[in-house]
C-alpha cells in the first residue's frame, strides 16, 4: 500500500467580503500547494502548451477520411484495426457478480458493426435518436459505437430512471429505437403508448415473449452482418443529445457533434494522463456525460484499455476491482471520495492498489481535506477538474505537470481561455468575486439545446462568452477558484459567502461525513447559513456537538460565514452524478416546488 503523510499545514479558508461594487477574496487565501505525480507526464510544461498550443494541430492526431469528414467511432475503435491494437483489451466487463468478460478492439469492432447493420435494417438513418437504456454491461458500448458509425445520435440514458424521466426524454429527442435490457424494459413498457415516435425497442439478454414492436438483440445480431464502413460525418454534425436536469421545469437535451472527439482526445491525453498501457477506470455512469466522454470516447480514442463495473458502490469491492484489474488511471467522483474516506484508513490498509499512479475527480468541488487524505492513505494527490455537459470537455483542471492547490478547480486547458467577469463581461482582478466564463470555439462546445433555441442563447447572455452559471475567482497564479452555482451563492448580512467554502470547513470536523449549505432567508441579515449535515459512523448527535461544529466553522472561515443553523440527516439529495442537490435542500426548508427531480438518487 502507499502511504504518504498528508501535509500538516493549514490553508487559510477563502473568505468573501464586499469591496464597494466587487467582491474580493483576502488576501494569503489558499497557499496550500501539493507537488506529487511519480512519472513523466503527457503534458510536461503548461505554460509552453498553453502559449503554443492550436487546435488545427490537435487535429492531426486523429484519423481523418480522405473526403476531409470524420467519425467519433471510427477514432474510438476501428482506426485501432489498423495501428497495432487489434488485439489488445479495450473493455474489462465486470457485472454485478463480479464475472469477467473481456473484449479486444478487434471484437468491438465486429460487434458493433453487427449492431449498426442490424439498426439500418430497421430503417435507422442518418440523424436519427437511438436511446441506450441499460446498466454498464457491454452491451452498452457496443450499442453506443454502433450508433455513432451508421451516423445516428446516440442518446445516453441512466439505468435508474423511471418511467417519468425516461418520457420525458424520449418524447422530447423523438427517439426512434431504444436499446435496454429485459430487467428495465417494464419502465418502458408503462410509458410506451405515449411515445408517438418510437419505432422499436431492442432487448438485450431477453427472456420469454416480446411484445409488438420488440426486437431480439441477440437475434438481430445473429442475423448482421459484421462488414460495416463508417458512415463519413461533418465534423458539426450530432453525435450526441445528453439529457441535464433543470432548477425548475423539464431536462433540456443538450447536442454534441463528431467535433467533440478532437477535444475529448486531447484532454484524456494531458488531464487523465493516458497511456497505451493503462487500465482506466472512469466511475462515472455512460448514462451522464462524463460516463460517454471519459468513459468511452476519449479513452478509446487513445487506445487505452476501459473498465466498466457493473456492481454498486462499496469500498471493499471498489478497492478488491482496482487491485484485480490492476487499474493505473482511476477517475471518480468527490461524493465516493467522501465515502471512501467515511469507510476508513482500515479498509485501504487491506488492499494493495500500487498499481494506481493518477487519481481524478469530477463532478463537484473537491474538498481539501478529501485531498489531504488522498495523500495520506494513497500516496496521490486527487486531481481536480472542471467542465459541463454543456461544455462537452474538461476545460480546467489541476494537471499532473502543475502543483495541486486543493480546493482549485486547476488552471484553464490550453487551446480555451476561462475567466472571471462581471455581468457586463468585463474581466475582474484576481481575488474578485464573479462569473465563470469560457472565451467560446473550443471543439467540444455544445452546438444547440434540443428544440429550445431560447435556452441555448442564455449561455451565452453576457456579450462573448460562454455564461457557465457558475461564480469563481481566480488567484495571482491562475488557478480558478469556485463559489457556487449563481443562485447558490449566500448573502448574509452584505457577505457573500459560497456553500462550498462552507462545506469544505464543516466536513474537515472529525463529526462530519457530508455536508449541503443552503442561504435561509432571515428577517435581520438577509440570509443565514443553514447546514445539513450527515455524522460519520457511531457520531452521536448532541447540542454540545453541534455548538462544537458552528465554532470550527467559525474558526475555519469567518464570524460571518459559519452556519447558525445546522440539521442532522441520515443522507443528503444528490444527482446519479454524485452531487448534493443544494436546491431541493432549499426547496424542502422553504416548502418550494422541488422543479425537475429525475437525476435525483433515491437508493
Amino acid at each position: 500500500m502507499k502511504v504518504a503523510d498528508a501535509k500538516k499545514k493549514d490553508s487559510k479558508e477563502g473568505t468573501f467580503r464586499a469591496s464597494g461594487s466587487s467582491t474580493h477574496v483576502e488576501s494569503g487565501a489558499r497557499k496550500e500547494i501539493i507537488k506529487k505525480f511519480p512519472v513523466k507526464a503527457n503534458l510536461e510544461d503548461y505554460e509552453a502548451a498553453y502559449a503554443s498550443f492550436s487546435w488545427e494541430e490537435a487535429k492531426k492526431e486523429l484519423s481523418w477520411f480522405a473526403d476531409g469528414k470524420i467519425n467519433a467511432a471510427y477514432n474510438a475503435i476501428d482506426r485501432h484495426m489498423n495501428d497495432g491494437r487489434r488485439n489488445k483489451v479495450a473493455l474489462y466487463s465486470v457485472d454485478a457478480q463480479n464475472r469477467l468478460e473481456t473484449f479486444t478492439f478487434q471484437d468491438l469492432f465486429y460487434l458493433s458493426n453487427r449492431l449498426g447493420n442490424a439498426l439500418r435494417d430497421l430503417g435507422v438513418v442518418k440523424g436519427d435518436r437511438v436511446f441506450v437504456f441499460m446498466p454498464r454491461v457491454p452491451e452498452l458500448y457496443i450499442a453506443t459505437a454502433a450508433i455513432a458509425k451508421i451516423g445516428a445520435v446516440i442518446g445516453p440514458l441512466f439505468s435508474a430512471f423511471g418511467p417519468d424521466a425516461l418520457k420525458d426524454r424520449l418524447s422530447d429527442s423523438g427517439a426512434k429505437v431504444v436499446i435496454t435490457t429485459q430487467e428495465l424494459k417494464p419502465k418502458l413498457d408503462e410509458i410506451r403508448d405515449q411515445l408517438t415516435d418510437l419505432e422499436y425497442v431492442i432487448v438485450v439478454r431477453g427472456k420469454g415473449e416480446l411484445k409488438p414492436g420488440d426486437l431480439s438483440y441477440e437475434e438481430l445480431m445473429v442475423n448482421a452482418s459484421e462488414h460495416l464502413s463508417c458512415v463519413h460525418m461533418d465534423k458539426e454534425d450530432p453525435l450526441y443529445l445528453l439529457y441535464t436536469s433543470g432548477t425548475t421545469g423539464k431536462a433540456k437535451g443538450i447536442l454534441h457533434v463528431h467535433n467533440d472527439i478532437i477535444g475529448l482526445h486531447a484532454t484524456s491525453k494531458w488531464v487523465l494522463d493516458l497511456r497505451d498501457d493503462d487500465v482506466y477506470w472512469c466511475t462515472a455512469d455512460p448514462g451522464w456525460v462524463t460516463g460517454t466522454a471519459y468513459g468511452i470516447f476519449g479513452p478509446w480514442s487513445l487506445g487505452a484499455s476501459v473498465v466498466a463495473y457493473e456492481g454498486r458502490f462499496d469500498a471493499k469491492s471498489w478497492y478488491q476491482l482496482i487491485d484485480r484489474l490492476h487499474v493505473t488511471v482511476w477517475y471518480t467522483a468527490p461524493t465516493a471520495l467522501r465515502m471512501l474516506m467515511k469507510a476508513g484508513d482500515d479498509e485501504v490498509g487491506r488492499h494493495s492498489l500500487d498499481s494506481v499512479r493518477h487519481i481524478l475527480s469530477v463532478g463537484e468541488p473537491l474538498n481539501p481535506e478529501v485531498i489531504r487524505w488522498g495523500m495520506k492513505v494513497y500516496g496521490l494527490p486527487i486531481h481536480d477538474n472542471w467542465w459541463q455537459t454543456e461544455t462537452g470537455m474538461q476545460l480546467v483542471a489541476n494537471l499532473p505537470c502543475t502543483p495541486v492547490k486543493p480546493g482549485s478547480m486547476g488552471k484553464p486547458l490550453p487551446g480555451v481561455y476561462v475567466t472571471v467577469v462581471d455581468d457586463e463581461g468585463n474581466e475582474m482582478k484576481p481575488g474578485q468575486l464573479g462569473r465563470l466564463v469560457v472565451r467560446p470555439g473550443w471543439p467540444s462546445m455544445l452546438r444547440q439545446v434540443w428544440r429550445n433555441e431560447e435556452k441555448f442563447k442564455e449561455y451565452f447572455k453576457i456579450p462573448g462568452w460562454y455564461f457557465s452559471g457558475d461564480n469563481a475567482w481566480k488567484d495571482d497564479e491562475g488557478y480558478l477558484w469556485f463559489v457556487g452555482r449563481a443562485d447558490d451563492v449566500i448573502n448574509t448580512a452584505g457577505h457573500r459567502v459560497g456553500p462550498f467554502e462552507v462545506e469544505s470547513a464543516l466536513v474537515e470536523h472529525e463529526a462530519v461525513a457530508e455536508a449541503g449549505v443552503i442561504g435561509k432567508p432571515d428577517e435581520e441579515r438577509g440570509e443565514i447559513i443553514k447546514a445539513f449535515i450527515v455524522l460519520n459512523n457511531d457520531i452521536k448527535q448532541t447540542p454540545k456537538l453541534l455548538d462544537e461544529i458552528k465554532d470550527f466553522t467559525k474558526r475555519k472561515l469567518a464570524a460571518h460565514a459559519y452556519p447558525r443553523e445546522i440539521e442532522i440527516r441520515d443522507s443528503l439529495p444528490k444527482t446519479r452524478s454524485g452531487k448534493i442537490m443544494r436546491r431541493l435542500l432549499k426547496a424542502w426548508e422553504l416548502g418550494l416546488p422541488v422543479g425537475d427531480t429525475s437525476s435525483l438518487d433515491e437508493e
